[in-house]
């Protein structure tokens, strides 16, 4: 009995294995260094530099695979925080503690933006997120917890840049955070006290309700 040879799905696995470990390569070189070679991530990666060509055309292409990556993992975490809470200030906070892990491991990115994804790229990748902060702010100033004097709008965006300006500190070597510091920051710049900021992010942190997501 003859017929068509069977698919061969453990070489796909292998395939998906190679392209999967080429772009963690280029996450962590390029945080490393963001002039360094597709050379310099096919040693890491542990592959020849033919191979990383297999999977991407070349540099760009592999940074643009690398947001990729990241717009699905930020998707992924706004998906976890879109259980309803009714209390602004610990939806805020709960945003931003669920997303500082996925922008810390990929806060290489914002120093790329100049070279790699472009800064209309970034701005894309985090419109999900802004729109989802701009939400939690209107309820948060009809609940009176949030300041009123900047629509909920620009100061979402004002909330974005402060985040990727921590992020970036992060990734200069200035500052370290685990996710509280930002969180709280965020708070306080949306208009809660800093007292009830520091409690509600630590009674979140320690509780374990804000998880990034898997």
């Amino acid at each position: 009995m003859t017929g068509r040879p069977a698919p061969h799905p453990p070489r796909r696995r292998t395939a998906r294995s190679t392209r999967t470990r080429i772009v963690e390569a280029a996450r962590r070189e390029l945080g490393r260094d963001p002039d360094c070679s597709l050379g310099d991530i096919a040693a890491a990666a542990g592959v020849a530099r033919r191979t990383v060509y297999v999977h991407f055309a070349g540099r760009a292409a592999l940074i643009e695979g690398l947001t990729a990556e990241a717009a699905d993992a930020l998707r992924l975490a706004i998906t976890v925080t879109r259980t309803p809470m009714p209390d602004a200030v610990t939806a805020l906070a709960r945003f931003v503690l669920t997303l500082w892990p996925v922008g810390d491991r990929y806060r290489t990115l914002i120093g790329l933006s100049r070279q790699g994804p472009g800064p209309d790229r970034v701005s894309e990748l985090l419109a999900p997120a802004r729109d989802t902060v701009a939400g939690i702010l209107a309820r948060g100033q009809q609940q009176g917890v949030f300041h009123t004097s900047v629509p909920p709008g620009p100061l979402s965006r004002a909330l974005e840049a402060h985040l990727l300006a921590l992020l970036d500190s992060v990734n200069s070597g200035v500052w370290a955070d685990d996710g509280t510091g930002a969180a709280t920051a965020a708070l306080i710049a949306a208009g809660v006290d800093h007292g009830v900021a520091a409690s509600e992010v630590h009674r979140l942190h320690g509780t374990g309700q804000a998880q990034p997501p898997h």
